[in-house]
């Protein structure tokens, strides 16, 4: 069986910027296979719209056409006020960023054992479950 993995907002950003080619092509390969066991929440989703509309400075119409293409490719979780606390509990257990610790309480609740982020601690184990992997790592 595959194992079930969350992309973080950087992954998705790096696969629309042209800047650090070599970071793209990980992260077009990160989607590319994308299948069931890929995921990425509504607050990945959020975070991706501002950054397309402020670093990237796209239009109302290609940031829609962005998320739709998003939409069709990858499985969108939401959460819920039980997985804010969870990222609160997380938060102050690993020392970690609230949104940082929001990704991973999704992360957690859809099951997922892989959390590609080029933010968080690479190959930190979060509740014995959830492994950080940053895909850029050398």
């Amino acid at each position: 069986m595959k194992d079930k993995s969350f992309l973080d907002t950087n992954i998705i950003i790096y696969a629309f910027s042209e800047d650090e080619p070599h970071k793209q092509l990980v992260a077009l390969s990160l989607i590319d296979g994308i299948d069931d066991t890929v995921i990425i929440s509504k607050q990945v989703i959020n975070e991706l719209a501002n950054i397309l509309f402020k670093k990237f400075k796209l239009s109302s119409n290609q940031v829609e056409d962005a998320l739709l293409e998003l939409d069709s490719l990858i499985n969108i979780v939401g959460f819920d006020i039980s997985t804010q606390i969870k990222a609160i509990r997380i938060k102050d257990k690993y020392n970690l960023q609230y949104y940082d610790s929001l990704i991973i309480a999704t992360a957690l609740e859809n099951k997922c054992t892989l959390l590609y982020s080029e933010d968080m601690h690479h190959d930190l184990l979060i509740e014995n479950r959830l492994r950080i992997v940053n895909p850029f790592q050398q």
